[in-house]
């Protein structure tokens, strides 16, 4: 077969829905997803904004199927969720404007320490996550947890990646075990998709095509995702997600190193 005669129109958003789904099978799991859906994206040679505009319109759809398919197992804590997810959508928005001016190239070394610090904590604390003993939020803990939003939504507007690990963790901070966090994270990581996107949309820095193509992707893999998390548990959980914040260590820490060559 002639390689010249294949039509990109058509393996394109193929590769991205392959992409897309992989991406979130992992994201519905622990997040980071974002590590494979973005580099993906940008592989199509958009301009870097209209690549996380689509990327944006993708996991909306992956996040929100996710969400549901947790919800409906009752994995999650709908009283404290609806309160902080105007919160993320704020922070969100925020971070997005900010990222269409300037680069977050400078946050990676911030972005790597955090990750480190994380995994350390749940490597040395195995217990840590493995039974909920929320029983309700006290307001110093409520503040707490909506500063965290805030800045985790504006996280996610302005970089991305492991947006869904750091909600996990404080979720887990919360009282919650690793796999009623990663439910109540998928609301909240949709949440701050949801803002971003609104934002890129008014810009025009979407494109549907191929956006909508890894979208159908993410949401076949977040609803593999998300049921083989409920069916197998926390123990599942845990193990994804140090394995996804290794994988996102080693390739923030390349990055940077590669960036300063």
């Amino acid at each position: 077969m002639d390689i010249s005669m294949i039509n990109p129109a058509l393996t394109m958003p193929l590769l991205l829905f392959l992409a897309g789904a992989l991406a979130g099978f992992v994201d519905s799991i622990v997040g980071g997803g974002g590590l494979i859906s973005v580099p993906a994206m940008l592989l199509t040679n958009l301009p870097p904004s209209v690549a996380l505009g689509s990327n944006k319109l993708s996991s909306v759809f992956g996040a929100l199927t996710a969400a549901i398919t947790y919800a409906r197992s009752g994995m999650v804590e709908w009283s404290l969720v609806k309160r902080l997810m105007p919160i993320t959508f704020i922070g969100s928005l925020l971070g997005t404007w900010l990222v269409i001016s300037i680069p977050p190239l400078y946050l990676k070394p911030i972005i790597i320490v955090l990750l480190i610090s994380v995994l350390t904590f749940v490597l040395f604390k195995k217990d840590w996550g493995a039974v909920t003993t929320y029983a309700g939020a006290s307001k110093k803990k409520l503040v707490l947890l909506a500063l965290g939003s805030l800045v985790i939504g504006f996280y996610d507007g302005f970089v991305g990646p492991g947006t869904g690990t750091f909600l996990i963790f404080m979720f887990i901070y919360a009282g919650f075990n690793f796999l009623y966090s990663s439910g109540n994270a998928k609301f909240l990581n949709f949440t701050s998709n949801l803002a971003s996107l609104i934002l890129f949309l008014s810009l025009g820095h979407v494109d549907y095509v191929l956006g909508l193509s890894a979208a159908a992707g993410q949401i076949v893999g977040a609803t593999l995702g998300a049921r083989l998390a409920i069916k197998k548990g926390v123990g599942l959980v845990r193990f994804v997600f140090i394995a996804t914040t290794v994988s996102m260590l080693c390739k923030l820490t390349y990055d940077y190193i590669v960036a300063q060559w």
